[in-house]
């Protein structure tokens, strides 16, 4: 079990446009490292705001050593509050979602209102101050109908990322739509495989014939290859929603750890369905035109999405351990979308359910093949493989600032 100096080491030694050292990929305290250093530290997506539409609407979200429950107060408002009560810290909410009135600790029923206040605490003694007994508050927002938590005690710097967000998501009606479908699975593989797998389509054409139907392979219309360059398709893609108000230029962070791109599907597709159609006909979207493709956003280090017209797809990864990682996809219709009539639900989650198990195999074999002691890291495509560069890139940054401090570093640069 390596280090924090150790796992400092490995990053300094990493070989650039490689993958990364077996260790990397597999040791425990590498893993606690990325914990502490990146999933207890970064904002994390957590569910979209649709999800607890009501007062006392709640759902419970683990990431690692902490259960956060998010739930909606009486003023409207999505709060989010450590899974812990502030007498002698059981569990509040022992399901993953639910509805309440108030927050009720099975344990010896202390009480607490939804904004996290303490109400009621049997027998106290006259001493006793409620109101220094609130629940432990963690930082969330809401951004354009997606929450995002922070496990830290100071959040970093979310404002630019929630700017654009409310401007390439704005046409995507969030806050009035509704999961239509949820779908968990584990990988048993590590986290930032999940994220390599997912940040190229070299594997496409091999693995994917279902999303291969309708999404594109050249790497030139994601951004996802070292020239920088868009094809002239996707050009002409944003161009012509950009004509009608719909955000759609390439913009990355200045540190990488978001992105957004529109571009359009394979031969006028209209959404991720068999036959190219779209799956949905009350669409969550104000979009004028059915193909206008789909607007990809990624945050790192807990989710990628897509935008369609039709719907959307969110997707949220969370470490379990060193070699085990959960993925959670919801598919988003809109809110008065009757299933049955505006969209079969077969159909709605087909080719991503599909694409999903596919992708869990693969990542599954990375692992295992990584754990063989022929293993060296190997060298990305820089035409199909920018994306796993990049995120390389951003996680080794993160990492080293993390450990050694964001001051020195810059000052060794």
């Amino acid at each position: 079990m390596l280090r924090e100096s150790d796992v400092l080491s490995a990053l300094m030694r990493r070989k650039p446009t490689h993958s990364l050292a077996q260790d990397l990929y597999c040791d425990p305290g590498v893993f606690q490292s990325d914990m502490e250093q990146i999933w207890y530290r970064e904002w994390l997506f957590s569910i979209p705001a649709c999800e607890i539409p009501k007062a006392g609407n709640y759902v419970v979200h683990e990431v690692g050593a902490y259960s956060v429950v998010i739930v909606r107060g009486n003023d409207g408002e999505v709060r989010a509050f450590h899974n812990s009560c502030r007498h002698r810290g059981s569990v509040l909410c022992k399901a993953k979602k639910g509805t309440g009135p108030k927050l009720v600790c099975p344990y010896h029923q202390w009480t607490y209102e939804l904004d996290g206040q303490l109400i009621w605490a049997r027998d106290m003694g006259p001493d006793f101050d409620a109101s220094k007994h609130g629940l432990k508050k963690v930082h969330c927002r809401n951004v354009s109908g997606m929450i995002y938590i922070c496990l830290s005690d100071d959040a970093p710097e979310l404002e630019e990322f929630a700017a654009q967000a409310a401007l390439y998501l704005a046409p995507h009606d969030l806050e009035n739509s509704k999961v239509a479908y949820e779908s968990t699975i584990i990988e048993k593989g590590n986290w930032k495989l999940v994220w390599e797998n997912n940040r190229e389509c070299y594997h496409c054409s091999g693995n994917h014939a279902s999303l291969c139907r309708t999404f594109p392979e050249d790497p030139r219309a994601i951004g996802n290859d070292e020239s920088g360059e868009l094809n002239e398709l996707q050009k002409q893609h944003s161009e012509r929603c950009m004509a009608v108000g719909i955000l759609s230029n390439y913009l990355d962070s200045a540190l990488g750890d978001w992105r957004f791109v529109r571009t359009p599907l394979l031969a006028n597709a209209e959404s991720y369905t068999m036959d190219g159609k779209v799956a949905v006909t009350k669409p969550n979207s104000t979009v004028p035109f059915k193909d206008a493709g789909t607007l990809m956003m990624y945050k790192y280090p807990a989710c990628w999405n897509h935008f369609l017209s039709d719907h959307i797809l969110l997707f949220r990864v969370t470490p379990i351990g060193p070699m085990e990682t959960e993925v959670c996809t919801k598919w988003l219709v809109h809110k008065d979308a009757v299933e049955g009539e505006d969209y079969d639900i077969k159909r709605l989650t087909e080719v991503w359910e599909a694409t999903n198990e596919e992708d869990r195999e693969v990542v599954e074999n990375n692992q295992r093949g990584i754990l063989s002691p022929a293993y060296q890291p190997g060298p990305y495509s820089p035409t199909h493989e920018g994306g796993n560069i990049q995120f390389n890139e951003w996680y080794a940054t993160t990492m080293m600032r993390g450990i050694i401090g964001k001051d020195t570093l810059i000052e060794s640069e």
